[in-house]
Parts: structure tokens; C-alpha cells; sequence
């Protein structure tokens, strides 16, 4: 999306991609923000991901970006964090119900993505997680919280924070995603 201001809010989907009634989805089509597509969003691929994202990340006009990522695309931004020569141009990212690619059931179709990175984020961030989400509990999402120097917020029994949690359009999200889009300053 860009605004007067010129943010560029780039969508990061998980696993499987974000159906039309995910939050994520809806904010595309009612803000402009801009999805991150991935080559293979059934088989997905560590390396391959960070690649688009680095790609998104250049491609997006001068200014700051915004990162709005879910599941997999909260793994998706710290790892692509650790490696990239461009996260100065991310002034922020709300993380929303990280998925725990360690956990036994994952491991095998999210090999690469494992082990998570936990390297502290060199940009602001907040992480939502939820007492009954079932791809993480809400201790690890404080533990990746932690590790990535992220703002944590419990919210409460939302499940997996998408489209099965009955969000709409989610205006709680966009207010939470809103501080970094105030943020004027980015080093481009």
C-alpha cells in the first residue's frame, strides 16, 4: 500500500497461501497492501521465500515498508532478516500467529525451515499469539516474542488469528499495524 506518506505494506502469507476471507487477503483489497507471492505455496521453501521477499522488499518504492506477516511469513521475516543488506528499509512488522515449524508434525514438510531463527529483529515488531492456536502454543509465541525483541500480545482464544477466527476485516489488527505506518523516517 502506499499512502501520503509513501508506506509500502507488504502481506506475508504462511503456509498454503491466504484464502479470500483472511484478514490479510481483505486488507490487500481494501488498503492496497501488496502480497509477497511465492513460487510454491504447498511445498515452501526457506530459501526460495526469502528470495521474493528480498525481491518485494527492492521493488517497493522509495520510503518506508511495512511488513504484515502470518504464520509462516512471521519465520519468513526473521530469517530473510538475518540475511538481508536491506532491512533498513523496514521500519516495522506485525506478526500474527507464528507457526512452529520445530514442532514434530511440521517437520517434515517445512524442512528448511528448521531450525527457527531467533536472532533479534533489527526493525520494531509486535506478535499476536493465541491461547488455542494449533500450529503454536502461546508460550513458544512469547519465546519467538522474545527471541525476535517483539512488542507480545496475548489475544486471547482466536485460534490461528485468520479467517476460522471470524476477524472480517479485522480493524484491531490494522490499529495495531498502524504505529509503523505513522513511521516516517526509513534509510533508503
Amino acid at each position: 500500500m502506499t499512502t501520503a506518506s509513501t508506506t509500502t505494506v507488504l502481506i506475508l502469507p504462511g503456509w498454503q497461501n491466504s484464502g479470500p476471507d483472511h484478514w490479510q487477503s481483505r486488507w490487500e483489497a481494501l488498503y492496497g497492501d501488496q502480497r509477497v507471492q511465492q513460487h510454491d505455496w504447498m511445498q515452501p521453501l526457506r530459501g526460495d521465500w526469502m528470495m521474493q521477499l528480498e525481491e518485494a522488499v527492492l521493488a517497493a518504492p522509495p520510503g518506508p515498508v511495512v511488513l504484515a506477516a502470518h504464520s509462516l511469513g512471521c519465520l519468513l521475516t526473521a530469517a530473510w532478516a538475518e540475511h538481508s543488506r536491506n532491512t533498513h528499509r523496514v521500519v516495522g512488522a506485525l506478526l500474527v500467529a507464528p507457526g512452529d515449524a520445530e514442532r514434530e508434525e511440521f517437520r517434515a514438510p517445512l524442512k528448511s525451515w528448521s531450525p527457527i531463527v531467533l536472532q533479534r529483529l533489527p526493525f520494531a515488531s509486535t506478535l499476536l499469539g493465541s491461547h488455542d492456536d494449533p500450529y503454536c502454543t502461546l508460550a513458544r509465541a512469547q519465546q519467538l516474542a522474545s527471541a525476535w525483541g517483539s512488542t507480545f500480545v496475548d489475544y486471547g482464544n482466536k485460534g490461528h488469528i485468520n479467517a476460522d477466527s471470524g476477524l472480517g476485516d479485522w480493524p484491531e489488527g490494522r490499529a495495531l499495524l498502524a504505529p509503523f505506518l505513522n513511521t516516517k523516517k526509513a534509510n533508503v
